[in-house]
Parts: structure tokens; sequence; C-alpha cells
């Protein structure tokens, strides 16, 4: 019987299973990374959704170690007495020498056992260990670089814990050539040295001087996310609420039809260029262009979630919301009365005079209402106040390009710059909840080793735009023959110039526009149907075929590690979905033209589409098996 689709990777038709041959027994996994427990960026995530999978393969043998935060460890980490003997006696050394370390379970999914280490409390150390860092390696690190010097007491006070040591002219420039060093130093002496996309693959052989042993694609965690059939369902309830918002930021400009506005939104840290709000701002200002030159009657409105300096809610924002609960309780009390009027004008079987139905108190709550609309100012481009207005890259764009929500533009902008809670005020939705509810997310980075924004819409059936130079666009360009059919619009920005890659991403967001609704609940399903290529249950392998790597190195007399010979095939790829014609030019796949669009009568079984898909997918001849002497295979990388 098959496993439920959020626990398997039944769309992979043809992996094969592996045998557990392989003898943990007395071995240990210990993972080391500074966000263990500590959410800093997207690492959280990865170690977050991967750990499950690695707690059922190494069990209570496999230990995180993290730097010990007191605010996130009385929230998420139950601190108990160390379970391994030989574990309590290092820490318990390692405190009685002016340490202090903490032993728990981290409270998510495999509730994994965590090793945190206290840095402030040993900074005392600092010196003696920068000191023996430049008589050793060769490397400065300057006393003003906080971030440097914690994580120069992280790893040497890892090192202490594992009871051993193993360890250009631009990065001068920037200040960050010790940094730089470390990196380096980390990588040259790492028993494996891992990556997870083919980008910083490159970059790490370039500036890193040591090509990746195995490449290790981020996964995510498909089960969370999983709706199964009823993930449109859920589109629809996160949009209304959306909805309600909108209705609320733009009282008195209400102008345009909601049921014909699309919601565009990119999310993440503020990284103005390196993110690409760049060019998704300089795009809209050219789409605003297109649709009023084309007189479409759809808007579109662009939320930026990006967090920044601010000092409180915009008075006006949080106005709107209340203008909109108060014109909903108004059209609430003025429904109870005319049903109260029409329920009694029935029992005497009379039809109601539709004249008397409303007196002239309901009109005169109506008019309230209607008069409170009025406002003298265009709705907010920012829903805070910002410390730092006159500079803010993303504020600044928007005033050069103009796109200040008037009512002659067909594009309307909405900077929230702070992360989203269900606990808000002003949009009490969590990030899941609101991604389900847009209708595309856009990522145009100019770098992004891999980017789980693009990966987390996948997953719940959102497409998304992604670039060439992200690790999660190059992934998906590599095993999907049609990215733009199935919702992953990958946009050129490594051979492109800006204003060439803002053409195409205008060309994006322009066709994407001009879809019907039912061709957008099509294009949603094949999205979701990805969720499986982006599964811990399928990605886990490259960490476990590392691992038994670096087992290998550190103890050859125990542990035997063969590369796996490559087949004539080189991977797999998703093909174009069965319902879609084939293109004239195969190789234009990643070209701002999308693939023909079905017509609005064609017949279409969602079902048998999927079921076409699966049967076509081959083999990922790139996973390696392991076979009986415990000689595991490594994928070969192109």
């Amino acid at each position: 019987m098959p496993l439920a689709r959020s626990l398997s990777v039944t769309s992979l038709s043809g992996l094969e299973e592996w045998d557990e041959e392989f003898d943990r027994e007395d071995a240990v996994l210990f993972e080391i990374a500074w966000e263990v427990a500590n959410k800093v960026g997207g690492i959280y995530t990865v170690i977050q959704t991967k750990a499950r999978l690695t707690c059922e393969e190494w069990g209570e043998n496999y230990f995180l170690v993290g730097p010990y935060m007191e605010s996130n460890v009385r929230t998420q980490v139950e601190l108990i007495e160390p379970c391994n003997a030989a574990l309590r006696r290092t820490i318990d050394k390692m405190n009685s020498s002016g340490c202090k370390v903490y032993f728990g379970r981290w409270l998510i999914e495999g509730s994994p056992y965590v090793i945190l280490l206290d840095v402030g409390f040993t900074a005392w150390s600092l010196d003696r260990w920068k000191s023996e860092l430049w008589e050793n390696c060769s490397i400065g690190v300057p006393w003003f670089d906080r971030e440097a010097n914690d994580a120069i007491l992280f790893g040497f006070l890892t090192a202490w814990l594992l009871g051993e040591f193993n360890v250009d002219k631009e990065a001068g420039d920037r200040q960050i050539y010790h940094r730089y060093c470390l990196e380096r130093a980390a990588a040259r002496c790492a028993h494996v040295f891992t990556t997870v996309s083919q980008i910083t693959a490159i970059e790490a052989e370039h500036l890193l001087r040591r090509k990746p042993d195995i490449v290790t694609p981020n996964g995510l965690n498909v089960k969370k996310f999983s709706a199964m059939h009823e993930f449109q369902n859920l589109h629809a309830q996160s949009k209304a609420r959306i909805q309600e918002f909108v209705r609320g930021h733009f009282y008195g400009h209400l102008d345009f039809n909601l049921d014909k506005t699309v919601f565009l939104f990119i999310a993440g840290r503020y990284e103005f260029s390196n993110k690409g709000a760049d060019i998704f701002l300089e795009a809209l200002a050219r789409l605003n262009y297109l649709l009023r030159v084309n007189h479409s009657d759809v808007t579109v409105i662009a939320f930026f979630i990006m967090p920044a300096r601010t000092n409180n809610f915009n008075v006006e924002t949080l106005k709107g919301q209340a203008v909109r609960k108060q014109l909903w309780d108004t059209a609430q009390t003025v429904k109870e009365r005319f049903g109260k009027k029409l329920y009694e004008s029935l029992l005497v079987g009379q039809l109601p005079d539709v004249s008397k139905m409303l007196d002239k108190e309901d009109f005169t709550m109506m008019k309230r209402a209607i008069f409170a609309t009025q406002r003298q100012c265009l709705p907010p481009v920012c829903t805070h106040n910002m410390l730092e207005d006159s500079s803010d890259p993303i504020l600044n764009c928007i005033r050069r390009i103009g796109l200040f929500n008037s009512a002659q533009d067909r594009v309307k902008v909405i900077f929230h710059p702070e992360f989203l809670s269900s606990t808000s005020p002003l949009l009490p939705m969590d990030y899941e909840e609101f991604v389900r509810g847009c209708h595309l997310g856009v990522f145009p980075s100019y770098y992004e080793p891999w980017g789980y924004t693009p990966a987390e819409c996948t997953v719940m059936g959102i497409p998304s735009v992604s670039t060439n130079l992200s690790g999660f666009g190059c992934f998906m360009e590599e095993h999907i023959a049609d990215p733009s059919a199935y919702g992953i619009y990958i946009l050129d920005r490594r051979y492109r110039g800006v204003d060439e890659s803002c053409n195409q991403l205008t060309s994006f967001l322009f066709q994407f526009c001009q879809q019907s609704r039912r061709q957008r609940i099509i294009q949603r399903n094949r999205t979701e149907r990805l969720s499986d290529l982006l599964d811990w249950r399928y990605l886990g392998r490259y960490y476990v075929s590392a691992r038994h790597m670096a087992l290998a190195k550190a103890f050859p007399d125990t542990y035997i590690y063969e590369p796996h010979e490559p087949t004539s095939a080189t991977g797999f790829r998703y093909p174009r979905p069965a319902s879609v014609p084939p293109s004239p030019a195969h190789s234009l796949h990643s070209s701002p033209h999308h693939s023909e669009a079905e017509d609005e009568e064609e017949p279409y079984d969602e079902d048998l589409e999927a079921e076409k898909d699966r049967v076509n997918i081959r083999q990922p001849v790139s996973i390696p098996n392991r076979n009986k002497n415990q000689t595991v295979g490594l994928p070969e990388k192109n």
C-alpha cells in the first residue's frame, strides 16, 4: 500500500530504496551551525525541516551544536541531562574549565538533541584564540567585528567540545578579508566539503579554492505544507483575508474590482539589490504602463514583506482598517433590521413594501458610513512609520518611478516593513497563510545560494519567479523541461543586463496578468505537483551520502566509499504537462514567452494529467545507492 503523498516521493517513479546495511552503532553525528535553535535566516529552515529525517536515520546518536541564546532557549529548548555518558563527561569537564555548555531537546519535529555553547561567557578566551588563529593561520580579526568574534568563540568552543581542532584583494578592500580567510580555512580542512547548489559550487571553486565533493540541495518538510486536495480552497480562504485588508487600506479609493485583482509579493531579508527588489519595482512601473495602454481591467497589488527599522504603525493605515470594520458593523446592523421587517411582512402573508423597509435612521447610519470613507490623501505606500524614510531604498525607488497608489495606476504597492504575524492588528496573518492567498511570488534575486521563498511557494501550489543566479532556479531549470508551464518562471540574470532582465520580468508579469482564473487554477495544480521534488525524503539522501563519504575519509580502515559509476542518463527531468502542446523550440524553456494557454472550453482532467506526468518521469540516477559491503555510490556532478 503506497504511503500518503506528503510522506513519499511517489511522483519520482522508479526510485530505488536503500538497504539499511550501514552500521551506525559506533558512530555519532554532530551537526554544527550558528542557527541551531537560533533563527537568523534560511539555514534555520534547513536544519529545522531536515531534523526529523536525520533523527530517523541516526536516532540517539545525532546531536546538533549551536550557540546558547537565552530568549530562544526559553521557548524552543527543553534542558535535560546528557543521555550519553561520554558526552556528559565532556560537558562537565568544559563547565569546570570556565565554559557554559547546555544540553537539551529542541522542541521541533523529530525532537533532536542539542548542545548549546554560551559564547559570551567564554569571551575571556577571545584574545588567546585570536592569537592562536594569527600564529597558525595568519588570519587577523579586528576587534570591532562582533560577528567574526562570535564565530571564533563558537568555533574554538566546538573544537574543544569535539576534542580536536581539524581543521584577494577585493575581500581586503571590503574589510571582510578575515572572514574570507576563516571560510576558506574551514573549507580546506573539512573531510568532505558540500554546498547547496551549483551556483555556490562554482563560487566555492573559484573563491575558496576547493570544488565541493557533493551538492546537497535544500529541501522542505512537505508534510508540514501539504493540504492534500484542499490547497485550492485554502488559497481562496487566505485570498479573502488579504482582500479584507485591501478594502481597508484603499478605503475611499477602492475603484477597482477585487475579483480581477492579482496579488504579487516579495519577501525576505532587506537586501535591496541581492533580493531583486530593485528590478521588481522597475518591472512594476513598466507593467503599470502596459496595463494602462492596453486598457486592462486587471489591477495588480504588489506586497513587499521586508523588515526595516520602524517606530510604529502608520496612523492612516490603522485608520483604514478601523473604517472598514465600522462599515462592516453598519452593514450588519442595517441587514438585521431589514431582515426583521422582511420576516414580519412574510409572516402576515404580504409582499414587503421595499420603500418602507429602510427608515430614516437606517439612511442616516449609511450616510455617516459613506462620509467616513472620504479621505484627503492617497492610500499609503508604507504600512509603518520608517525611521530612515528619506534614505530607504524601496521608498526612494517608489518616489522615482511614481507608483503612489493613485486611481490612474493599475499597479498598487504596499510596503510592509516587518515580518508577518497572526497577532498583528494590521494584517493578522502568518507567512504561510499569506503566501497561500497570493497569486504569484516574485524573487528576482541577483545572488541567492538556494532561495527558500520560491520553494515554499511551490509546495503550497503558488507560482513564483526565480532566477538562474539562485540555487532553486538552477535546480528547477535542470529538473523541469518547461518550468513556466509548471508555474516556475526562471529569469535570466546571468547572461543579460539589468534592463534586459527587467524587460523579461515585465513580460512574465504581464503575461501572468492576462491569464484567466481557470488558467491560474490549472497552473497552481501543476505547481503543487512539484512538491515531491523538494521533499527532504528525497533530497536528504545527498546528506546521507556526504556523511558516509566523511566517515570513509576520516576512518578509512572501517568505512569504504567508492564513486558511483554514471550511466548513460545524466539525471531526470519533469516533462511538459500533458495538457500543454509541445513547444517548437524546446531549448527556449526559459524565454519570457509562456507555453500556449489552454482554451477556456478545453476539457481538463487534473488527476489524469498528473498521472501522465508521473509515468513520464525517469529515475534520477544521480542519487547514489549502497550495496551490501557498505560501499556508497557518489553522484557525479556535471
